[in-house]
């Protein structure tokens, strides 16, 4: 039973964590104190400072001689059961991915344990029960965080080989990753590669950055959009495609090309008459533009998208099947467009009699262009292939190791147990100087990572924003699913007793901060992970 002294303990170590959370989302919310950059630069310091040092801290001051093997072993199988079964469960199964995989393996085994376990044990179950979760920090860290990363990176190597080569893929012997590429996703960094088919008449593969020149020769279009962040600045958007650099790109979507210029119905466009021009592959240099026509847009409106796009297939009619936004039918009026094409002055005059004939063309266009599409979409329900299994081994490998050196934590944790290890074998003291000094840091680790989850929960547009019946199942398995499991674990290796109620009430914590920020770097369901 629990009594008025066990609540209170309980609420000495929570309610501190929780006020440095609130705090943090009413700076934001209600009292405008910090900016998102701000916002940007307090977690930056969490993560790297403030978590670090307390994983240290943690670590170096527990006996790694006197470690629990029973309840690391109920943790361990814990997290191996459901990791099968979520293998077999992708593999077999006509539902089941990996990607679902990954997002339920995070939800059922990673509790936050090191912010929120450690305080509210302590306070439940006395200091003992603080070492217990100790043991379960280094373990999540070094090994179960080191496996999730190696699952994220599978997910983006499949994403980007059955993209880039979708009928070779089994043909690589060989994949080389350059030393400044650190991810396979290609969100932050674009990525690209390059094949060669060597002496042994074999697919090798090199992965690398891609260079400024290479993404401004897959350039489609550039746009300038003002921006509201300060008086004096634009945004340039570049649009290129990187995933597949060898992608067709074509402004001769007729359809596509009638839904942004025709007066009736579909997108209207907001650059009139300027949609006429297109730019082929043959055509050196940008047109000049010089537009006439009292619409009311300016003589220099911006760019249209596909006025910048490449394509080797342009017709030589295609201004003379132009309906123009904004121009009566009943007007006999003709619209003419002045421009430089190869340092040739032409004239071109689209009338609105035409319009019942141009609709007769682009319907035929249509079609044709329907039927095309058909055909790709054949072409695409092909089965994906992906390099063999040792080729994908040593590139994931290599692109998990050359996270891990980048991380902070990796080496506070390691460090830590060496510590610990010589520490407690030899009974050598650290220096009063350096613990300190590692200690006024380690002690706004707990507080600093609550206030920075509540900077994050006050720059969400909602709370649950996964939607409420996502938000229940992702509570079924968290509360529910990964429980049950370390209950069935932790009766199998022989728990009982204190012990046994705080394996299973750790396995019902929060989930923890790093497998949403995995998520979130990934994009992969990190709506979901953020609510929970």
């Amino acid at each position: 039973m629990i009594t008025g002294k066990d609540f209170y303990n309980v609420m000495t170590a929570m309610v501190p964590l929780y006020v440095a959370m609130v705090l943090a989302y009413g700076s934001i919310k209600w009292w405008r104190i910090f900016s998102p950059e701000q916002c940007a630069g307090i977690n930056r310091f969490v993560a790297t400072f403030a978590v670090p040092l307390l994983s240290f801290n943690f670590i170096a001051s527990n006996n790694p001689y006197k470690m629990n093997l029973r309840f690391i072993g109920a943790d361990t199988l814990q997290k191996a059961i459901i990791l099968v079964v979520l293998a077999i469960w992708s593999n077999v199964t006509k539902r089941g991915c990996l990607e679902w995989a990954i997002t339920l393996f995070s939800l059922s085994t990673l509790p936050n344990t090191l912010v929120m376990g450690i305080p509210l044990f302590k306070g439940m179950y006395g200091d003992s029960s603080g070492t217990l979760m100790v043991q379960i920090v280094f373990f999540q860290g070094i090994v179960w965080y080191t496996l999730l990363l190696f699952l994220f990176e599978l997910r983006t190597a499949r994403m980007l080989f059955s993209e880039q080569f979708p009928d070779t893929a089994d043909s690589i012997v060989s994949i080389h990753v350059d030393s400044d590429v650190i991810s396979l996703d290609g969100r932050q960094e674009p990525i690209e590669t390059e094949t060669d088919i060597k002496e042994d008449g074999k697919l090798h593969v090199t992965v690398r950055r891609s260079s400024s020149s290479r993404r401004f020769r897959n350039l489609s279009f550039i746009t300038t959009v003002p921006s509201n962040l300060s008086n004096n600045v634009e945004i340039y958007s570049l649009h290129h495609s990187t995933r597949n650099p060898m992608q067709r790109v074509s402004s001769s979507n007729y359809p596509d090309f009638y839904s942004t210029t025709a007066s009736g119905g579909g997108r209207n466009s907001n650059f009139g008459a300027l949609n006429v021009f297109g730019r082929s592959a043959s055509v050196g240099g940008n047109p000049r533009l010089n537009y006439q026509g009292g619409t009311g847009i300016g003589d220099y409106p911006s760019p249209n998208p596909e006025m910048f796009s490449h394509t080797s297939a342009m017709p030589k009619n295609v201004a003379s099947n132009v309906i123009v936004d904004g121009q009566s039918q009943q007007k006999q009026e003709d619209l003419r467009i002045h421009g430089a094409h190869d340092h040739k002055e032409i004239e071109l005059t689209v009338s609105p009699r035409k319009v019942e004939s141009n609709r007769k063309t682009l319907v035929e266009c249509q079609e044709k262009d329907n039927e095309h599409e058909e055909g790709e979409k054949v072409i695409e329900e092909k089965p994906k292939t992906n390099p063999r299994a040792s080729v994908m081994i040593r590139v994931l490998l290599t692109m998990v190791w050359r996270k891990l050196i980048r991380n902070p934590n990796t080496y506070a944790s390691i460090i830590g147990l060496i510590w610990s290890l010589v520490s407690y074998r030899w009974n050598v003291k650290m220096p009063a100087i350096i613990a300190q000094s590692i200690s006024i840091m380690s002690n706004t680790g707990l507080g600093m990572s609550m206030f920075s989850l509540g900077l994050f929960m006050a720059l969400q547009p909602r709370i649950i924003s996964c939607g409420k019946r996502v938000a229940v199942s992702a509570m079924a398995v968290k509360f529910l699913l990964g429980p049950g499991v370390m209950a069935a674990a932790s009766f199998a290796v022989g728990l009982r007793g204190v012990i046994l109620q705080i394996a299973i009430v750790q396995a019902a914590l929060p989930l923890g901060i790093v497998p949403f920020v995995f998520a979130k770097e990934y994009n992969l369901h990190p709506e979901i992970l953020s609510t929970s």
